[in-house]
């Protein structure tokens, strides 16, 4: 966001949404911890000088769980950590918090050039994963259990990781934040004022191939998102919100239709999609008549409860992860082909409200043709869909499935299987 803070129009903006975003930080966080925040000076590649700060409360396990929180523009991690609750709740539930700062003008990150939206490309996603790397080496953390929050520049920031890295974050939160790939810019600019303004939409499938494309040929689990924003938010503006739905429900591949409403205030409406309990596959919340002014007191409570870590018991190492899921797979092949059937078992306790399931296909191997599912691509990365008569599932249903392809000598099963970002066990 470089370009925001050379623009005197811009500049005004972004300081009528960044002090009612400070004072509401303020006012509801806790001023002292048991701890002490400490920077790390050297903690591996770091191709734009970020600034690493670390939170690890007395309270840590010996595997904590890890999050990432990511400032908004004029912050830093310091200011983030003292004016949030999330090391308050890393006191009372024992998980690392690393707070990154932005080091260039204006402190906003790097979420609009080809090298951050792109795994391993550079810029502040590099350096922030090197963060999480060293938590892992030098504090034991558990890589099984890290996630990422942040507001504004930091809530845009969170998706772009839960793009660049879908295989090391396990959900993400994102306060008054935008779409992944929405603040792309040709022309060395970080500011997209027709993203910052709402103006750009895209269909479902559209957004979410900008997630896909940041990680070509991956087909593992993909990380659930929250979203936040405030329906006067001028800075990013709240058409942002209804792009952002439409982006991680295709990722995840849920229906864009709510399993769940509710109102846990009387100002916020939020919506689950894909489930109904706590940690659905995307949760957004609106907050009626708030502008640009997110998280305020209260909220990374129900961040911290998406992610699964309000408890303070550690859950022991799974190997490998599963989902609630279980994929069957057989085959009949002859000497140029195959036919494929799967059969895919919700073993959940809630019912899936729309599927997609992930696989990447053997070399050589294309599909000709498909029952019970869309199949696209044919070949590489795989995603078989539902059709509109199998689209739920309930707690203990199963749905088959299969296809019909070619191949040139490999007639393997693929490796791993994902429903709706969640991996399966196979049998």
């Amino acid at each position: 966001m470089l370009r925001l803070l050379r623009r005197p129009r811009s500049w005004g903006a972004l300081l009528a949404g960044v002090v009612p975003l400070l004072a509401a930080l303020l006012l509801g966080a806790p001023q002292a911890h048991a701890a002490a925040l400490t920077e790390v000076t050297s903690f591996g590649a770091n191709p734009s000088g970020l600034r690493m700060h670390v939170y690890r409360p007395d309270s840590a396990p010996a595997r904590p769980a890890v999050l990432v929180a990511v400032h908004y523009c004029t912050g830093s991690g310091p200011a983030f950590y003292s004016g949030t609750e999330f090391a308050s709740l890393a006191d009372r539930y024992g998980f690392l918090v690393i707070y990154p700062s932005a080091t260039r003008s204006g402190n906003c990150f790097d979420v609009s050039s080809p090298q951050a939206l792109t795994r391993g490309g550079g810029s502040d996603p590099v350096g922030i994963m090197s963060m999480v790397t060293y938590a892992e080496q030098q504090y034991g953390a558990d890589p099984d259990r890290v996630f990422v929050t942040g507001a504004s520049s930091g809530a845009m920031m969170t998706n772009v990781l839960l793009g660049d890295y879908p295989d090391v974050f396990k959900a993400g939160a994102a306060f008054m934040g935008v779409p992944f790939g929405c603040f792309a810019t040709t022309d060395g600019s970080g500011w997209n004022s027709a993203c910052a303004n709402g103006t750009i939409t895209k269909t479902p499938a559209q957004w979410g191939d900008l997630v896909r494309g940041a990680y070509p040929g991956y087909s593992g689990a993909r990380p659930r998102m929250q979203l936040w924003h405030g329906t006067e938010d001028a800075t990013l503006r709240y058409p942002n919100f209804g792009e952002e739905i439409k982006q991680w429900t295709d990722v995840l591949g849920v229906s864009q239709t709510p399993a769940f409403t509710d109102h846990p205030q009387s100002t916020w409406t939020r919506t689950r999609y894909g489930g109904t309990g706590t940690q659905a596959p995307v949760e957004a919340v609106s907050i009626q008549g708030a502008g640009h002014s997110l998280p305020a007191s209260g909220m990374a409570a129900q961040v911290i409860a998406f992610f699964g870590l309000d408890s303070t018991t550690t859950p022991p190492p799974t190997d490998p992860p599963t989902g609630a899921c279980r994929v069957a797979w057989s085959t009949s092949t002859w000497n140029t082909g195959l036919t494929a059937s799967i059969t895919v078992t919700n073993t959940g306790t809630a019912p899936v409200d729309g599927w997609a399931l992930t696989f990447t296909l053997p070399a050589g191997q294309t599909i000709t043709s498909g029952w019970n599912a869309t199949y696209a691509p044919a070949s590489g990365a795989v995603t078989a869909r539902n059709a509109a008569y199998n689209a739920t599932l309930a707690p203990g249903a199963s749905t088959t499935l299969g296809f019909q392809a070619t191949h040139t000598g490999d007639t393997s099963a693929p490796a791993s299987f994902a429903l709706n970002g969640a991996a399966c066990q196979r049998t």
